[in-house]
């Protein structure tokens, strides 16, 4: 049995986690730390888990009890947190937050199991992807992997309301955010650090590099991912497409043949042969991804749940693979045809 702490476990991506940890075979939560909700019920915060369990928030942290601890700290925090505070050296650690997502000075492996599962399986640190990364590398990697990547991608994705998190602000009112449909951070969200830094690390030598467009004194040498996202009116979800022209025209069926074969050992992307609606993932871990092509471009559609696979759905995930666990445990979730 894995022994669980969780940290900032009073927020959406805490509310999640304990949902889907509760009803893990393997997995045991000793602490959901919140310092403001110390002593309260968790089912006072998460009023959906009521009568699923008896869990107390904590301002404690005992992390001699555990194997792993989840970070689901706002992005900054989680750097912050480790200067200040000693974690034992054989508990993993899964940071949902952004910090330690691109390369440095540090040991935390990037957690895409679709790419990175062997690495993931033997780490003891590990940086879970961003919910809008997650959802545009798995519409672009094949493609990617392929060398197919010449010419700059446009990418358009739409998220629900959950992911700007639980504290309330002027764009996540109910009243703002319903029958309502705005855009935001164009060709600035933090997420396309480590969109190209995955991109650059699957594509030939030979592919053109993937420029980072948030980089100080950034000129266009290369192919550049071109971002807008958007704010939707529901609650969670994104939805991507992704635009690509290639040298050559494609042909479709052998577009959906590569994706396929991209996916074959993935235990919760897959290709469809039908275009997608955003319903197909809602409250599940799945990552669903299909290619349409007109002439020399190619659009890829791609989906997700922003708070399972975009967040601590593939952060239980890569625990079942560091922990050698069944990787569907605890995640198999269905999602509703209504």
């Amino acid at each position: 049995m894995v022994k669980v702490g969780i940290l900032g476990a009073a927020g959406y991506t805490g509310g999640e986690l304990i949902r889907l940890l509760i009803n893990h075979p393997e997995a045991e939560i000793v602490f959901a730390n919140s310092e403001s909700n110390a002593g309260n019920k968790v089912y006072d915060v998460h009023e959906g888990l009521l009568g699923d369990t008896e869990l107390t928030f904590t301002d404690e942290m005992p992390f001699d009890q555990v194997d792993v601890v989840f970070f689901c700290f706002g992005h900054g925090k989680s750097e912050a947190f480790l200067k200040e505070h000693d974690i034992p050296a054989n508990v993993k650690i899964i940071d949902m937050a952004q910090d330690f997502r691109i390369k440095g000075d540090h040991d935390f492996v990037y957690g895409l199991p679709e790419i990175h599962r062997e690495e993931i399986a033997k780490c003891q640190h590990l940086a879970n992807p961003g919910c809008f990364a997650t959802c545009i590398q798995l519409g672009l990697l094949p493609l990617a992997k392929a060398g197919l990547l010449t010419r700059d991608i446009a990418v358009n994705a739409i998220t629900g309301s959950t992911g700007a998190g639980q504290k309330p602000g002027a764009t996540t009112h109910f009243s703002w955010r319903n029958n309502n449909f705005s855009v935001y951070k164009l060709f600035t969200h933090q997420h396309l650090h480590e969109i190209c830094q995955t991109l650059n690390e699957l594509k030939p030598a030979e592919a053109p590099h993937v420029v980072d467009t948030l980089d100080e004194g950034f000129e266009a040498e290369g192919i550049s991912v071109d971002f807008i996202p958007y704010r939707g009116d529901f609650a969670r979800g994104i939805f991507c497409t992704e635009v690509v022209t290639l040298d050559q025209r494609p042909v479709e069926s052998d577009l959906a043949a590569l994706y396929k074969n991209f996916y074959e050992g993935a235990t919760f992307t897959h290709y469809s042969d039908k275009a997608l609606d955003l319903k197909q993932v809602v409250n599940t871990n799945k990552a669903l991804v299909h290619v349409e092509v007109f002439g020399k471009k190619v659009v890829i559609t791609s989906m997700i749940d922003n708070l399972l696979k975009g967040a601590v759905g593939q952060a239980v995930q890569n625990m079942n693979i560091m922990f050698g666990l069944d990787e569907k445990a605890g995640l198999n979730l269905k999602a509703s045809a209504f």
